[in-house]
């Protein structure tokens, strides 16, 4: 590198002016300064912009809010149209005052038309129950006339009772005396065993399908051998011509005594249908306390059993010894007459009823004074 050569004849050279300051720095001041500008143009705009979307939907708010409040004025107009026109279509003063003195009057009316059907009511009520009394006393009288049924009969007349006492009234104290009379009479009575005789002679006919006749049959062994006869063995032709012959011939020692008929097949069952014929006429005579046919069909069950079967055999004497038990049983009480009680009732149901007739006359001349003191009431 070469060195510049300064003549030194030249003069001496001025000093120079101060160099002018350098222009990166002006401009880059000058960038930042346009850039926080420009910086707070955006953020100037953005808020803006912001305020501007604020402002936008608080103009839809407040633009739905008026609709809202459109629509319920246009209701309320609605209402109030309607209001209207059921004011419009409400009745007068004077119509509404004629309603009102309607309306009391037609409550009067219904109160005393209430009062009327209640009091119908009520004497319609207790004299269906009267009416009943004297059913259950009369079907009383007819159980103990046909049947003699006495705890039916005692049921019949207890319900009775019971209805006299539940209409509390003292007229009912003759007809209640005669009815508990009547009661006291058939507790008093006895109960016959009705159903345990009945079952009796239903085990007696049993026992009579099985009786054997006045003289045995001799009955052939198993295996085809005939039986032993009493006085000693034989032939077997001889045994069957004897077993034969035994059935249609008998030979009786004691001629002294009454010489009754052998049974042949046919009759034994005829002689048994009788029996069991007897025996069931005593059943039906038992079960409906007909003391008289009782007593003469077991009679003559009896004799029947005693007339054509061996009473000397255990089964025979069994039965006719029951039979002959069976006899003095009683089937039929005297039964107590309730013709006075139901007099008795009936009276008094009359009394009642002509009481209740002249109340009906006297109740009609008290009725015109009812709508006079409704119509007071109504006009204050």
């Amino acid at each position: 590198m070469s060195e510049a050569v300064i003549p030194q004849d030249t003069p001496e050279p001025t000093p120079a002016p101060p160099a002018p300051p350098r222009p990166g720095k002006a401009a880059g001041a000058l960038a930042l300064l346009a850039l926080l500008v420009g910086a707070a143009g955006l953020a100037a705009g953005g808020w803006g912009i912001w305020q501007v979307q604020q402002l936008q939907a608080r103009d839809q708010q407040r633009t739905s809010q008026l609709d809202e409040a459109r629509g319920q004025a246009q209701s309320l107009l609605q209402r109030e149209q309607a209001l209207s026109a059921r004011i419009d279509a409400l009745p007068s003063a004077d119509e509404l005052e004629t309603r009102r003195r309607l309306v009391v009057e037609l409550q009067g009316d219904q109160q005393h038309l209430a009062q009327q059907i209640k009091q119908v009511l009520g004497q319609g009520r207790q004299q269906w129950r009267l009416a009943e009394a004297e059913h259950l006393l009369r079907l009383a009288a007819l159980r103990l006339s046909a049947l003699q049924d006495i705890d039916s009969a005692t049921e019949l007349v207890q319900g009775a009772d019971d209805i006299l006492r539940l209409q509390n009234d003292p007229g009912a104290f003759a007809a209640r005396a005669a009815l508990t009379k009547s009661l006291e009479a058939l507790r008093s009575l006895p109960r016959p065993d009705r159903t345990g005789l009945f079952l009796q002679i239903a085990a007696l006919r049993e026992q009579a399908a099985q009786l054997q006749p006045l003289s045995p049959a001799f009955k052939s062994e198993e295996g085809g051998q005939a039986s032993n006869v009493a006085w000693g063995d034989g032939s077997s032709t001889w045994d069957q011509w004897w077993e034969r012959i035994s059935r249609f011939v008998r030979i009786d020692f004691n001629a002294g005594q009454d010489i009754r008929p052998l049974l042949s097949g046919q009759q034994l069952t005829r002689v048994r249908l009788a029996v069991s014929l007897s025996l069931e006429q005593a059943q039906w005579a038992a079960l409906n306390g007909k003391q008289e046919v009782y007593q003469g069909a077991l009679k003559q069950a009896r004799q029947i059993v005693g007339d054509f079967f061996n009473v000397e055999l255990a089964d025979s004497r069994a039965l006719a010894m029951r039979l002959d038990e069976l006899a003095t049983q009683p089937v039929s009480v005297q039964t107590p007459d309730l013709g006075p009680a139901l007099s008795a009732l009936q009276a008094y149901l009359a009394r009642r009823d002509s009481a209740a007739a002249q109340q009906e006359q006297l109740q009609p001349q008290e009725q015109p004074a009812a709508p006079a003191a409704t119509e007071t009431e109504s006009h204050p």
